[in-house]
């Protein structure tokens, strides 16, 4: 006789508590049929986060950092970025109307979530050093670290104000959680050494 933990519902909720938020391909690679993912979902094992996309119900959130968790499920390519970016590291007090993810230039956002997305496709080749992972419920997630994401802040001023990109410099270098070196290094990469130099000039 098959074990709770062996049989299909049993290994589906081992690889969901493993990988934190699953996929439906995730269950298909492991050769779990998705028809158990309906039977857990109506008993209440686990929760469908999206389309595709599911949770245990006891790691579920509903607050800004899960979405984050969500995002990078449904786009493993994408990145946190900008106003995302800003609140995670605390350089803003705005809690953004969606989810800001850097996909690279081509790539396809999600095409069904509990929750807005904004977009940014990406200019550059990504940079490792550029990028920290943090675990949310879970899951490894990408996210610009502070120098990238304040020099991103002025690339894309037109899309997230000016007055945000301002304010994120000011609090990151008052605040030390970058340097004006480290800001420029960002800038110079993002093209946007010109625009940020007389901002932080006036800062040091």
């Amino acid at each position: 006789m098959t074990s709770g933990m062996e049989s299909p519902a049993g290994r589906a909720l081992a690889l969901v508590k493993k990988r934190g938020i699953a996929r439906a391909r995730d269950f298909d690679a492991a050769g779990i049929p998705l028809v158990y993912l309906k039977r857990l979902c109506d008993d209440g094992r686990l929760v469908q986060l999206a389309r595709g996309v599911y949770q245990l119900p006891e790691l579920a959130g509903t607050d800004a950092a899960h979405s984050l968790a969500v995002a990078a499920r449904l786009m493993p390519q994408g990145i946190v970025c900008l106003l995302s970016a800003l609140r995670h590291h605390g350089l803003t007090t705005q809690l953004p109307h969606a989810v800001w993810m850097t996909l690279p230039r081509g790539a396809r956002g999600a095409k069904s979530a509990p929750f807005p997305i904004e977009v940014v496709h990406a200019s550059e080749p990504v940079v490792p050093t550029h990028v920290e992972r943090v675990d949310i419920e879970g899951v490894q997630v990408p996210i610009y670290k502070v120098p990238k994401t304040v020099a991103d802040c002025f690339k894309h001023r037109r899309r997230v104000g000016l007055d945000v990109a301002i304010e994120a410099l000011r609090d990151a270098i008052r605040r030390r959680k970058a340097t004006p070196a480290e800001v420029m290094r960002a800038a110079a990469f993002g093209r946007v050494s010109n625009v940020m130099r007389p901002y932080v000039e006036a800062l040091i």
